[in-house]
């Protein structure tokens, strides 16, 4: 049965939205983070860690994050920025035709006090979720509500579920498709053509557009012992593929920008 319900994930109220066809998301509203993508054929395709805090204490380490308005630490601001942290507004959703969809909005008023502190522009951003059959879309729309340009940079950080990080290969960004193995973090930019994830069996299709760069990461071995919120051998089980603004750009006042990206699960 198709429906949007809100349910509990952890200890974070969230939307799970399910298609006619039976495809299930579940997005937090703290962050708007997609935390599960289950395709008509049951199977999860997304990675959330087992070691991740679901109280809302620190950002979730898995699904697929909300980058914005600061890529990594590239700026004086939040590392990979504020929206992955925040609670936002859930926004409507419904089916339409075959397609379950939820949107859910942040703006600067809904901000702490500190972050708006930190970072005193007027925003307004909207995302939009949808699934249907094994395809997942998501869209971001940043909107400059202010007077004056605004700069910013957004990613969608997406952790892909696969059985062993030695068997990917992500076709598009090399010749010859690219290998992950142990430790990689690569930015891609100018990407202009779709992707491809395959690890064995497992293979997906990946576009974007609106967003210039893509992203391949993985913290390997080492890096991963270091992070408590990821156990020591989870980095087998994921690989991330992001399609990113990594170079802030500027937005007129008034002017909208978005990014997109649909991915459909092949095998």
């Amino acid at each position: 049965m198709s429906e949007i319900t809100m349910v509990e994930f952890g200890q974070l109220p969230a939307l799970r939205l399910r298609a006619p066809d039976g495809a299930e998301a579940t997005v937090t509203l703290y962050g708007a983070h997609l935390v599960s993508w289950i395709g008509k054929d049951g199977r999860e395709r997304l990675f959330c860690s087992a070691e991740s805090a679901l109280d809302g204490s620190r950002a979730i380490r898995g699904g697929v994050p909300v980058i914005f308005p600061q890529f990594a630490a590239r700026g004086e601001g939040m590392r990979h920025g504020f929206a992955r942290v925040c609670n936002w507004r859930a926004g409507g959703g419904g089916i339409e035709g075959d397609t379950a969809f939820a949107l859910f909005s942040l703006a600067s008023a809904d901000l702490p006090d500190e972050v708006a502190r930190a970072w005193p522009h007027a925003f307004a951003l909207e995302l939009r979720v949808a699934v249907r059959a094994n395809e997942l879309s998501i869209a971001l729309e940043v909107l400059n509500t202010g007077e004056a340009p605004l700069s910013f940079a957004a990613a969608l950080h997406t952790y892909y579920l696969v059985d062993d990080v030695d068997l990917v290969r992500v076709g598009g960004v090399v010749d010859g498709g690219l290998a992950v193995g142990d430790k990689l973090d690569w930015i891609f930019p100018g990407v202009a053509g779709a992707l491809a994830l395959t690890a064995g069996a497992a293979a997906l299709h990946l576009e974007q557009g609106g967003f210039t760069d893509a992203v391949v990461w993985n913290p390997g071995a080492l890096d991963a012992a270091a992070l408590n919120d990821l156990g020591d051998d989870e980095y087998r089980r994921f690989v991330c593929i992001e399609p990113a603004l990594v170079d802030p750009i500027a937005l007129a006042a008034g002017a909208r920008w978005r990014g997109w990206q649909r991915v459909l699960a092949l095998g």
